[in-house]
């Protein structure tokens, strides 16, 4: 592996680049949930659009994670960086200036590979530039800001168009990335050593294509069908998802028995604990991204609350999120898959509260009522999400251990896609009912997920010291 070395005195300087590039791609996840019922007035957008904003983005970043990976172990991991990094900040001035709604979903689309592009080599690049305590630091470190990005998003998100810069509205929480990620194209090449592996795996378009073929078959329909009336393209399309999806895996037990690398080596998933631990961290991802859309247009659209008080609304998450997050680690330490179990079901219990709740005020009582389940919401989210993983890698050889990150990373990406897809289809199938009741269907939804992703746990490795 060669690398540009830089002094010593110095090794901290690329950090802040790389981490500013990671908050970039995390938070424009989540800023854009309180933007969503401006876009859609002002845009003129319908459901399939909205959900196409969400779920694109995160259908991009799932499909050509692996392969970005790839591209900078051959051609060089800061020439892929920056590249991620322009491509972001190009896609994020389109977003930005959008005048249709297709054109903001194409924006969003390319702003998905950007940040493919980006995620894999941040923690390639700092694999490479720390070691020992140092690396654990810069991991901790990138975290933290994955944390603290997804989290604050809604209330960045709010603060941005209650400011209303320049009369912006909307289009600043995608502005806002363009001098960012200008300065951070500046810095890269001065701050950031370039690498690449001496034996870089080559591409699998072939598996890149068809994983892709397979996830369009499904997130396609989902989100289109409803409002088409579910014409007989969307029930092929579905149908076809499957087989897609047979022809991946057979492709890449062909590239293994050939000596290759495929994009998800097949022996991982003969480990057991390793294939349910990929069904549940989907399970878990598929209702994040959702939960939060969803909140959003209740607050807003039914509630009738501005950007910003529904922003400080979901702060009361993040702050559960953030004491349980801290928690969770020597918790998992300790009693391992059961801290994940019993996230779920905190999760699944914050969602019923909420469920009750809203039953209750409706749209128009007291926001009040929603603390008890957003409260727990947040303790939920925090006691899963970094123990899931570590709990998963820990049935593995080390050896596997780069080859089962990147597969967990995508199944994130896949669960934040398909999630929005299948949320949306309750959530926007009922709103003729009002959004109380599509938003206590889209939860109850939710919650059963989850207890789904508790059951599931039992099948992961039990803690080293039980």
């Amino acid at each position: 592996m060669s690398t540009t070395t830089i002094p010593i005195g110095n090794r901290w300087l690329p950090l802040p680049v790389l981490l500013t590039g990671t908050c970039m791609v995390v938070l424009d996840f989540f800023i854009v949930n309180v933007a969503l019922p401006q876009i859609q007035a002002q845009l003129h957008a319908g459901a399939g659009s909205i959900e196409w904003v969400v779920a694109g983005y995160a259908l991009t970043s799932a499909v050509f994670l692996i392969s970005a990976a790839r591209l900078g172990d051959r051609f060089g991991r800061r020439r892929m960086f920056s590249a991620g990094l322009a491509l972001f900040t190009v896609s994020s001035a389109a977003c930005g200036a959008a005048a249709t709604p297709t054109e903001l979903v194409v924006a969003r689309l390319a702003q998905g590979v950007a940040a493919a592009l980006l995620t894999p080599n941040v923690l390639s690049i700092i694999g490479v530039l720390y070691t020992g305590e140092d690396r654990a630091r810069a991991l901790g470190a990138y975290a933290t800001v994955m944390g603290l990005a997804a989290v604050g998003g809604q209330l960045i998100g709010g603060v941005l168009i209650a400011a209303d810069p320049a009369g912006l509205g909307w289009r600043s929480v995608f502005l806002i990335n363009v001098p960012i990620g200008m300065m951070g194209l500046l810095l890269t090449p001065r701050v950031i050593p370039e690498s690449r592996a001496r034996t870089a795996p080559p591409l699998d378009a072939a598996g890149t294509a068809l994983v892709t073929a397979a996830l369009i078959a499904v997130v396609l329909p989902l989100v289109e069908g409803r409002q088409h009336g579910w014409p007989a393209w969307t029930w092929l399309s579905l149908a076809a998802a499957p087989v897609l999806l047979a022809l991946f895996a057979l492709h890449q037990r062909r590239v293994a028995r050939a000596g290759g690398v495929p994009l998800l080596d097949p022996a991982l998933f003969r480990v057991r604990s390793f294939s349910a631990g990929l069904l549940a961290q989907l399970g878990f991802w598929c209702g994040q991204a959702s939960f939060f859309v969803v909140l959003a247009l209740y607050l807003q659209e039914g509630c009738g609350l501005r950007p910003l008080p529904a922003g400080l609304v979901f702060t009361i998450l993040a702050v559960a999120y953030l004491v349980a997050s801290m928690a969770a680690p020597s918790l998992a330490m300790r009693h391992g898959r059961r801290v994940i179990a019993a996230g779920a079901l905190v999760l699944a219990l914050g969602h019923l509260l909420l469920l009750a709740a809203v039953a209750a005020v409706g749209v128009s009582g007291s926001i009040g009522a929603l603390v008890p389940g957003l409260l727990l919401v947040g303790t939920g989210m925090g006691l899963v999400l970094a123990p899931l993983a570590t709990t998963i890698l820990q049935s593995l050889d080390p050896e596997r251990a780069g080859a089962a990150s990147g597969a967990l990373t995508t199944m994130q990406n896949v669960g934040n896609a398909l999630g929005v897809a299948i949320t949306g289809v309750i959530f926007f199938g009922a709103l003729h009912a009002g959004y109380a009741r599509a938003f206590e269907l889209a939860v109850a939804e939710l919650a059963l997920t989850l207890v789904v992703v508790a059951i599931l746990t039992r099948l992961l490795p039990r803690p080293a010291r039980a």
